[in-house]
């Protein structure tokens, strides 16, 4: 990334960066599910359906890396299929894809029947595409083998889908309205936010809801908020009742249950209270999350799957342990939050490969840091700082998932990044929002420090704990 201006860039709204979807991965499993409803739906437009024998799809980078611990190979059936990962029962995506491959058929968009061979028409290509790492090729065939159409799109990171001319892929999830030609308080920098807020006297969400009511009533994104907040909790409570093992040949134990029901016991067998027993609260929710994402659960994209624990852990953290909090933080909090993301969106990455994890959780960290001290009474500067504060201490991090699983050391790292959040929030409460580092060169920062990151650290399962962990 280098010091020159950058164009403004196209509207991003809180409901592109929050998006329910299924685990386990949001650029591995979400937005391959949306690329491959994409391609069968301009099959579709373009009047080729009945013509279509085959349909070969190539993954290439790491989705052909780790795609099928990711879960790759199933969202791309079951988006040529026609299901979209905010709608689908996650009950039912194991039985569509045992029926696939059993009949080795494949009904696109549930209703024209191809040929589905899984050694044939399902490639993993080690070489990545020029645009991104996480590529995918599309190409549907006659009965000649003729190649009627091909595309190419890219998953970006977060759930971002982009086609091969760069143009958003928007209408599988997230926003389904056009986007605005123009908000009324745009911002591409952190700068650029901050002297948006001292300009108009607005803290960053009331900032950020006049720019989403050029989307929707401010009643409609309130309670799609609520909605999103709903599916945090949501996640939150299964993963505290569930028990086992997550999917894999590591067969990993799932913690959260456990941990709940030893919480829920605590305080009366202590002489004193424990001053740090919040941290533990804050780690069972992160967990409970992410081993529901693991597990391929319903989750919410925050601004990930892989670091979908952090702003959840953080915001019930504010809900549990400060009096009063109620809808109305959630929905400054989320706002806020958003705000933060799209900086990141718009200048850096939410890839983790990419830039490896600090486009991950480090982006979550920072997100929910800025928020928590914004619903703690924080100014604009002060939440600018607990923000930047977040991502200074996660440039770096590495992307190493073991056996090309979201699980080690996913899981963990979501609850180690959700206290980090807090830490950063009630730091930058301490002081007045002035501070020598900008959110924007931090974010500059990341991406140069991704760009010098090898290979082998993004997501690539080639490098760190992946390699250096025998599985079991």
């Amino acid at each position: 990334m280098t010091g020159t201006a950058k164009a403004p860039s196209t509207p991003v709204s809180a409901f592109d960066l929050f998006k329910i979807g299924i685990g386990p991965s949001s650029s591995h499993t979400v937005g391959p599910m949306i690329a491959a409803r994409q391609f069968a739906c301009l099959l579709q437009s373009r009047g080729l359906l009945p013509q279509v024998t085959a349909l070969v799809t190539q993954l290439y980078g790491s989705l052909s890396a780790t795609g099928r611990g990711h879960g790759t190979d199933r969202a791309v059936l079951l988006g040529l299929a026609g299901h979209r990962p905010d709608r689908i029962d996650p009950d039912t995506i194991e039985p569509a894809i045992a029926a696939i491959r059993r009949e080795r058929r494949l009904h696109l968009l549930g209703t024209h029947a191809v040929a589905f061979d899984e050694k044939e028409h399902l490639l993993f290509l080690r070489k990545s595409l020029p645009r991104h790492p996480n590529g995918l090729r599309f190409i549907a065939l006659d009965a000649q083998g003729q190649t009627l159409a091909e595309a190419d799109y890219f998953s970006v990171g977060g759930g971002f889908v982009v086609d091969a001319q760069g143009e958003s892929v928007r209408n599988e999830a997230g926003v389904q309205r056009p986007a605005p030609a123009a908000l009324p308080f745009a911002f591409d920098t952190g700068a650029e936010l901050l002297a948006q807020c001292r300009a108009q006297g607005l803290s960053i969400a009331a900032l950020m809801m006049a720019n989403e009511t050029q989307w929707r009533p401010q009643a409609e994104v309130r309670s799609e908020l609520l909605q999103v907040w709903d599916a945090m909790a949501g996640a939150v409570r299964r993963g505290c009742a569930s028990t086992g093992t997550l999917p894999g040949r590591m067969q990993v134990r799932r913690r959260a249950a456990d941990l709940f029901g030893q919480l829920q016991g605590s305080g009366t067998a202590q002489a004193a209270p424990d001053p740090l027993a919040a941290m533990d609260w804050v780690n069972l929710y992160a967990m409970a999350v992410n081993e529901e994402n693991a597990a391929g659960g319903r989750v919410v994209t925050a601004p990930t799957n892989g670091a979908a624990g952090v702003i959840p852990a953080v915001l019930h953290y504010h809900q549990r342990f400060f009096p009063g909090a109620g809808d109305e933080a959630v929905v400054e909090f989320l706002l806020t939050a958003a705000a933060i993301g799209i900086l990141y969106k718009k200048n850096g990455s939410l890839s983790g490969a990419e830039v490896g994890c600090q486009g991950e959780v480090g982006v979550a960290c920072s997100m929910a840091a800025g928020a928590l001290a914004a619903v703690m009474g924080g100014t604009p500067g002060q939440v600018e700082n607990a923000a930047e504060i977040g991502m200074e201490h996660n440039l770096g991090m590495t992307c190493d998932p073991v056996s090309g699983l979201v699980q080690i050391p996913c899981i963990e790292r979501n609850a180690m990044g959700a206290v980090k959040a807090i830490n950063a929030a009630r730091m930058a409460l301490r002081g007045d929002g002035s501070h020598f580092v900008s959110l924007d060169k931090v974010i500059q920062t990341m991406m140069q420090t991704g760009a010098d990151m090898k290979t082998k650290y993004k997501e690539t399962s080639r490098g760190g704990l992946a390699v250096n962990i025998v599985e079991c």
